[in-house]
């Protein structure tokens, strides 16, 4: 067993099955996450014995890297190989707020969003709960600096992988984990409604962010699969129920697809249908993708389109775009090491 798949409870309870004290759980978590110990046997504040005993356990491993692709505005794109030889995505990026980083939570996509590269390879498997986490460990041992944010919207739907993505945010935020603090951390669903209520009920102070990325049903149900299942008024009625138990705003992502969703109209409905809730709009220029036909919306129609927001009392920002000189959009970097 991989020992960042433990969150501390369970490491202590580990060392109850061991006769030995909990808080060596809390030992091991400094080596690890504080520290950056990779190997028990360093850690000097415990017995050999109970060195062994760990070594016969668990295993402290980091991914593979196959590639790495650096942007000139300094977002960092890592392709990794897992044990069992599928390829995932990790991206850092530069801010004046400190290093956040993009983790995949699953081995390709089922979603089936048009626009997506992600869903170009469908979904093989869930990551398990440290290889979510290994993506920080290897990035932060690559880089030698410290991950500050972490946006859990890779390559796969983390509400379909929702126990697993739950025991990831569990793990960075213990304080004697890698102390990442909650409301640095956003999770984002395309709209499994049932994980938004169950989200809304974990207690827990994290960002919740929806790709919505259309104003209407009709729209929607063209360029996201899941828009047939869960209609963007259970959508919202699920946000809702979330604002209302956490007081927590959420973000709403839209990307925006040229003489698709960009246009006056989509601005005016969306502004509509998000007026006065707790939210800010994200809009999002789209990175191209080769296999597909959708394009970027032009300046003038972005410009517009959030001008459009702010008139009508919708909080709203127009993305910065970073790495738009690699490979870009999420999961193309995968589908090309696939492909050849």
């Amino acid at each position: 067993m991989n020992i960042f798949d433990l969150p501390k409870k369970e490491l202590e309870n580990y060392f109850k099955t061991f006769n030995d004290k909990p808080f060596r759980a809390t030992q091991i978590y400094e080596w690890l996450y504080q520290k950056k110990c990779f190997s028990f046997a360093e850690m000097s504040n415990l017995k050999k014995d109970l060195i062994d005993k760990l070594c016969s356990i668990f295993e402290i491993e980091l991914l593979n890297l196959v590639t790495m692709q650096k942007s000139k505005d300094g977002t960092i794109k890592f392709l990794f190989k897992l044990n069992d030889g599928n390829l995932i995505e990790t991206v850092l990026m530069q801010h004046d707020y400190g290093k956040s980083i993009c983790v995949t939570t699953q081995v390709g996509c089922n979603m089936g969003c048009a626009f997506c590269a992600s869903g170009l390879n469908k979904k093989i498997r869930n990551l398990e709960t440290y290889e979510i986490v290994s993506q920080i460990m290897t990035v932060e041992s690559l880089i030698n600096e410290k991950v500050t944010h972490v946006v859990v919207m890779g390559i796969g739907e983390p509400f379909d992988n929702y126990e697993n993505v739950m025991r990831f945010v569990r793990i960075i935020n213990d304080p004697k984990g890698l102390a990442i603090g909650a409301r640095h951390i956003t999770i984002s669903t395309s709209g499994l409604v049932p994980r938004i209520y169950d989200y809304a009920n974990e207690g827990i102070q994290t960002n919740l962010a929806i790709s919505l990325h259309a104003p209407n049903d009709e729209i929607r149900s063209q360029i996201m699969r899941i828009n047939r299942k869960y209609s963007i008024k259970e959508v919202i009625k699920a946000m809702d129920d979330y604002i209302a138990q956490t007081n927590r705003r959420v973000t709403i992502e839209y990307i925006l697809l040229d003489k698709v969703n960009d246009m006056p109209a989509c601005a005016y409905e969306l502004a509509e249908l998000l007026y006065k809730k707790n939210v800010y709009v994200n809009l999002i220029p789209y990175n191209e993708v080769s296999e597909m036909p959708f394009k970027r919306s032009t300046k003038e129609a972005m410009n517009q389109f959030y001008d459009i927001l702010k008139k009508r009392g919708t909080n709203v920002t127009l993305r910065r775009e970073q790495g738009h000189d690699i490979d870009a959009a999420c999961g193309q970097l995968r589908s090309k090491n696939i492909k050849k």
